[in-house]
């Protein structure tokens, strides 16, 4: 969920040439090898997605004897590993069979011609019943067809610790119903408990994605009813300009880092900040609140390099709340990824018997405790042994019920990317709050071909 980074040329040749030699002959050199792609994470000692997949290939392996499974590891910064990821499959020769789409990205690759459609596969597989519509969404074209077998879904609130919250004299049952409860709290912990950092809220480019959707669209979608998408009008088809809304988001990020309550500028636009608030930040106690994803335990579970077996204790849930507390008084944003076929790959009928595999109610569930995601097949959802797997999933499942899902329509892309810079320049101090949005609405339009209306 986080937007392809502009490089420059000689930048994007070098991954390129990187991406070549790594992929060595391409997906269709053995047709008894099927090649799976997948991001690997940039922290060494999270080895979440690795040991699952390696799992995955070993019943593959033995139930199709005669195949073989590579397994294609991406490991960079999410904005590089779109880049890299695109590069890949531009070519036969260096296509994989399978590819792990952040849902953000995916109408993008569609639109390119990079995605194979699944609905023939789809059609013969009993199992895709089983996914919630929601899910089946986001993984679908313009065009009606499906391009992806999701794995999972996420959703987003406010972590706190209540230790800090005690030394500040905040409870710890904590539930803000403002915007303005949520600065306020840091403002105290700021005066009561210097030395930590109040409040984390991801913005600029650095982070892509990240600041895009965690935080910015996380406050934008909480300033109205809960109805009407504030950022793209489906009856028009038309992306929103920034208006009072956009102003209002912007306000509470530039309120953030204008009065110190989060982390110093530099470390916010550090392209490594996420890997320090779950790696470091949260479980040294240097951290009051995040604003954050329901997958972040994924980090602190048994055999995850930073195990932290004490944060059900430490560590307290509450909703974002809308802007003013209007109903529905809680907001939160979900996406997640989809594994997709793409057009060029050698082995596409390989490819989606290794899908099958993961897929089974089994091993799906076991992959949403491992990655603390939230479940989109029903049956997992409704099974207690789920529920009850680790402290938080029903919290962040439940928000599912309120959440929002973004605009995920192929200049998507550019828009978060449009985002993040004028989110870069309040955080900086750069520009104001009325020039980022003007300068908002400017890329808008060349983004998305002038189809941009006011509300």
């Amino acid at each position: 969920m986080r937007p392809t980074a502009a490089l420059t040329p000689l930048f994007a040749l070098a991954l390129a040439a990187t991406t070549l030699t790594a992929c060595g002959g391409g997906s269709g050199s053995d047709p008894d090898t099927v090649k799976v792609s997948f991001k690997q994470s940039t922290d060494n000692s999270v080895k979440v997605m690795d040991t699952y997949l390696a799992d995955i290939r070993k019943q593959f392996e033995k139930a199709h004897p005669g195949k073989k499974v590579e397994l294609v590891p991406i490991k960079a910064p999410d904005s590089e590993y779109y880049t890299k990821l695109q590069q890949m499959l531009r070519s036969p020769k260096t296509a994989p069979d399978l590819v792990y789409e952040d849902t953000f990205l995916i109408n993008s690759d569609i639109t390119s011609g990079y995605l194979k459609p699944l609905d023939p596969y789809l059609a013969k597989w009993p199992d895709w019943n089983r996914f919630i519509d929601t899910a089946k969404a986001a993984a679908k074209g313009e065009d009606g067809k499906t391009y992806g077998v999701p794995d999972g879904t996420d959703t987003r609130g406010l972590w706190f610790n209540k230790d800090i919250f005690a030394k500040a004299g905040l409870p710890a049952d904590w539930q803000p119903r403002t915007w303005n409860d949520v600065l306020t709290a840091a403002r105290t912990i700021k005066k009561k408990v210097p030395g930590v950092i109040p409040l984390n809220a991801y913005t600029g480019k650095p982070v892509g994605e990240a600041a895009t959707m965690q935080t910015f669209e996380m406050l934008l979608y909480g300033t109205g009813d809960g109805g009407s998408d504030p950022l793209y009008d489906k009856n028009s088809k038309k992306w929103i300009a920034g208006g009072k809304a956009f102003e209002d988001a912007l306000s509470f990020v530039e309120t953030v880092y204008k009065e110190k309550l989060g982390p110093d500028v530099s470390d916010a636009l550090d392209p490594n900040v996420m890997t320090r608030v779950r790696g470091e930040w949260l479980p040294q106690g240097k951290l009051a609140i995040a604003l954050d994803g329901s997958w972040l335990p994924q980090d602190w579970l048994p055999g995850s390099g930073h195990e932290w077996p004490e944060w059900p204790e430490t560590l307290g849930l509450a909703a974002m709340p809308t802007q003013h507390g209007q109903a529905p008084g809680k907001v939160s944003m979900s996406g997640g990824w989809t594994w997709s076929i793409p057009a060029k790959a050698g082995n596409p009928d390989l490819a989606f018997e290794f899908v099958k595999t993961m897929q089974t109610k089994a091993n799906a569930q076991k992959w949403y405790v491992a990655n603390s995601g939230i479940a989109v097949r029903e049956d997992v959802a409704e099974d207690p042994a789920y529920v009850d797997a680790q402290p938080g999933i029903k919290f962040f499942t439940d928000l599912v019920s309120t959440t929002h899902y973004r605009p995920a329509y192929p200049a998507y892309p550019k828009v978060s990317t449009a985002i993040q810079e004028a989110m870069e320049g309040v955080t900086t101090g750069d520009t104001s709050v009325a020039e980022a949005t003007s300068s908002y609405t400017d890329a808008l339009k060349d983004a998305t071909d002038n189809q941009v209306v006011e509300r």
